[in-house]
């Protein structure tokens, strides 16, 4: 899914990340309580093209200033491998040469779930959708006359089968491919950000970067410890009341929605795109919240709902022993379903 894409110049996705206290579009934690001695400590700026902040609950300061800055240098890393917008990643040089040398571990390892996540939803999750979505971006904006056989020519560029991964080189195999990575590098990107903080001391922590990854437990407003974070779960932020109570401890959530970004003005052409048909998303789920052990897979998960529906949405959360999702259909009513 291409969540920072957006042909429609008057739509934007805020993303954001919160340690300790998190908040989105598509979760809400409940009123915590905040000790006396940790002090509520903020960061903000950009993380992938979008404004970002960090809530970090510690008693140090200094401490709390240092992992913001490794957090922040962390995150402009991984911009550096996996962005679409910058001119010199690791992504736009293998869009634009087809093929990638000496690969970063990184990209070879979030490729290679990426594939994990393609085969256990039976090619439903796919980024080599990026031809397509040029294809839809250039007929929204007006800006270039767009025939219909260059449709056909973008639907058959579409295929993660044919990309050929290993440490020493990704190629292409078929000319004019390309990936957008979004649909999982959020996820990826959330799953490194937890990662470090937890390797600082760090325990008791939420991280939010668009997806979530929540670790250990917090303390409630009436001072009942929690077995881990209190979440409202709101996957659709055009549909208030589609939401659900959680508890997370140690595992993260996604969500996607189709209505998160469109190709056009009136919100009817999906972002999300079947690439089996090369055409936006259309069945009974219209936004979903998938709930699993990583940020990356929840990610990906979460995107793969809406081209899936309901019943092959069920079959690939068994895939994944532990994996659940709360889905909201277009006739306003929810549900859950679990592996």
């Amino acid at each position: 899914m291409s969540k920072i894409m957006s042909p429609v110049p008057n739509i934007n996705r805020r993303r954001f990340i919160k340690i300790c206290a998190a908040a989105s579009a598509g979760l809400t934690l409940h009123p915590v309580m905040v000790g006396a001695a940790p002090v509520l400590h903020r960061w903000t700026g950009i993380a992938l093209g979008a404004k970002a902040e960090i809530n970090l609950l510690h008693q140090d300061r200094d401490k709390a200033r240092d992992l913001f800055r490794l957090v922040e240098s962390e995150i402009r890393r991984l911009e550096a491998i996996f962005s679409l917008y910058k001119e010199d990643s690791e992504l736009v040089r293998l869009n634009r040469e087809g093929e990638l040398f000496a690969p970063s571990f990184e990209m070879v390892e979030l490729l290679s779930l990426t594939k994990q996540v393609h085969a256990q939803t039976g090619g439903a999750f796919d980024p080599t959708v990026q031809p397509l979505w040029d294809y839809y971006a250039r007929r929204a904006t007006g800006a270039h006359t767009v025939e219909p056989q260059d449709f056909t020519s973008a639907l058959e560029r579409v295929n993660l089968e044919c990309v050929a991964i290993n440490p020493a080189e990704i190629r292409f195999l078929k000319p004019g491919m390309a990936m957008t990575l979004n649909g999982i590098a959020q996820g990826f990107i959330t799953d490194r950000v937890a990662a470090l903080l937890s390797v600082q001391g760090c325990s008791d922590v939420v991280v939010d970067l668009g997806e979530i990854s929540a670790m250990g437990s917090v303390q409630i407003a009436d001072g009942l410890s929690a077995d881990g974070w209190p979440i409202t779960l709101r996957p659709d932020a055009q549909r208030p009341k589609a939401q659900t109570k959680v508890t997370l401890a140690n595992v993260a959530v996604a969500s996607s929605a189709k209505s998160g970004t469109t190709f056009d003005q009136d919100g009817r052409n999906s972002h999300i795109l079947d690439p089996r048909t090369g055409m936006p998303v259309e069945n009974e789920v219209v936004a979903a919240s998938v709930i699993a052990r990583t940020a990356a897979i929840a990610d990906g998960l979460s995107t793969a709902a809406l081209v899936l529906g309901e019943n092959r949405l069920l079959q690939s959360l068994k895939k994944s022993p532990g994996t659940r999702a709360f889905i909201v259909r277009n006739d306003n009513t929810t549900g859950w379903l679990s592996a």
